[in-house]
């Protein structure tokens, strides 16, 4: 009787108006507000092992649910990168020589968890220029050769038409051509004519034709992932060096791979843009114009960078008084610049080797650009290919390496027009002198260091300036 009357009297108590009622809560509900708390940790945590070109690896325990660009952006925070939006995580297949630039949209862990006991997979982080290059200039990804729209839309689309078109939920344009592929158990490779549509990847069965009782179907992309070839025809033994294919997800390794084999590097990629816009369409979008955006709207990880890339944030200081001051005029600016350059040019020379005693001005100058982020010692030509080809094939990509063939030279190796192309770098001597050169003594450098500063301002004998370097970075 005592429980019953004091529920009773609770009852009462509760049924009474409240006169204030922003000075109290429910007895039910939290005390605090859930968004003055912060957000629950229930999120499960893994460990994750990520490695650079250099082979160095770093191991991250991070959230079941981060993204890709997540990864990104705590690798570049804990190693004080500059972030300009090209780094991107990769997933490496090393038996089979494929990988793939893993979207900034996907779950990092989700990928991890497709990945088969008998392959050694990996996660490779390195920049990728060529990620979102499609956006800015579509017309040159999609040759008219090869694109085919529907009939009720005018020729001659624009950039952004094109992109609209590619976007939309709607239309799709018809991307058409030949493509080797490997005959499923067998060695051999057939060469067919294919048809990207909405609804899949089709070959026809009767030369070029496009009737639907000719058209055989190939693949489809919700449950699987597209890999390039990184090892050319030398694993896969297919008849040209750009080839690409389909695995499918949880897939039982090798033996289910749909491989396919383009006659030129322009064709291979506009098939594998266009397969990537299919798949996620609006999303990479998004990606592209919102590099930062989290799932929730924000990065989780809260990240901004550490340093400003804006050239408005830049000044030109004098300290050689006793006070420093801005330089306000450009011309003493630039004048300045050169007296600076040309000062650290004079102490190199009386840097001290590993005997402590200073080394000759001709020696520093074959040795001083080992130092350099785009140098690469003693790398095949093979392997500076592959190098530019996984940093995107986006005009002005580059790095300089040893001569092979020349051990007294240097290479120039650089991407143009989805081409790789090789420049000889030659040593001349003068008036006791060394000098380096690219058009047979025509324009001469001091070192190697001078020589690439020129070209990245200057295009000179080369097709294009040089814009991005291929660095193996180390984490």
């Amino acid at each position: 009787n005592r429980r019953n009357k004091k529920d009773d009297s609770i009852l009462e108590i509760s049924s009474i108006p409240n006169p204030f009622p922003e000075l109290c809560c429910s007895p039910f509900a939290s005390v605090f507000s859930a968004s003055l708390l912060p957000k629950a940790t229930s999120r499960k945590k893994q460990v994750i092992k990520v490695y650079s070109e250099d082979d160095t690896s770093r191991a991250l325990e991070v959230p079941s649910d981060i993204t890709a660009r997540d990864v990104c952006q705590l690798l570049i925070l804990k190693n004080h990168y500059i972030d300009d939006h090209s780094w991107t995580l990769f997933e490496q297949l090393t038996h089979t020589g494929l990988g793939r630039a893993i979207e900034d949209h996907e779950l990092v862990i989700e990928v991890q968890s497709n990945w088969v006991m008998e392959e050694e997979t990996k996660l490779c982080f390195r920049k990728n220029y060529a990620k979102y290059e499609f956006f800015k200039n579509p017309l040159s990804f999609f040759p008219d050769h090869m694109i085919s729209f529907p009939s009720e839309t005018n020729t001659g689309l624009s950039h952004s038409g094109i992109l609209q078109m590619f976007l939309s939920s709607s239309t799709y344009p018809e991307i058409h051509g030949y493509l080797h592929a490997k005959e499923q158990g067998k060695k051999s490779w057939k060469k067919l004519y294919f048809l990207l549509r909405r609804s899949g990847l089709y070959f026809s069965t009767k030369g070029t034709s496009k009737e639907p009782r000719h058209l055989q179907f190939f693949c489809e992309f919700s449950n699987s992932d597209m890999y390039m070839s990184l090892t050319g025809k030398k694993l896969s033994g297919a008849p040209t060096n750009y080839g690409f294919c389909f695995k499918p997800n949880k897939s039982g390794g090798t033996r289910d791979l749909k491989q396919l084999c383009a006659d030129d590097e322009q064709s291979r990629t506009c098939w594998m843009t266009a397969i990537r816009l299919l798949k996620y369409g609006m999303q990479l979008y998004q990606n592209y114009m919102q590099p930062y955006q989290g799932r929730s709207g924000c990065s989780p990880l809260n990240i901004t960078p550490m340093r400003s890339i804006s050239e408005n944030s830049l000044v030109a200081m004098d300290f050689s008084g006793h006070r420093s001051r801005i330089i306000e005029n450009p011309t003493e600016a630039l004048s300045v610049a050169v007296e600076e350059g040309l000062a650290w040019r004079r102490r190199g020379c009386l840097r001290l080797n590993s005997h402590g005693s200073p080394i000759a001005m001709s020696n520093m100058g074959t040795s001083i650009h080992r130092s350099q982020s785009w140098f690469h010692h003693k790398i095949s030509r093979e392997e500076a290919q592959r190098l530019i080809l996984q940093h995107g094939l986006v005009d002005g990509v580059f790095l300089v390496r040893d001569s092979q063939s020349n051990p007294k030279t240097f290479v120039l190796s650089l991407s143009h027009g989805l081409k790789i192309k090789h420049f000889q770098i030659v040593p001349l001597e003068d008036d006791g002198k060394l000098f380096y050169t690219l058009d047979d003594g025509h324009t001469r450098f001091t070192d190697l260091i001078q020589l690439v500063e020129f070209y990245q301002l200057n295009k000179g004998v080369l097709p294009c300036k040089l814009k991005h370097y291929c660095a193996r970075i180390a984490l």
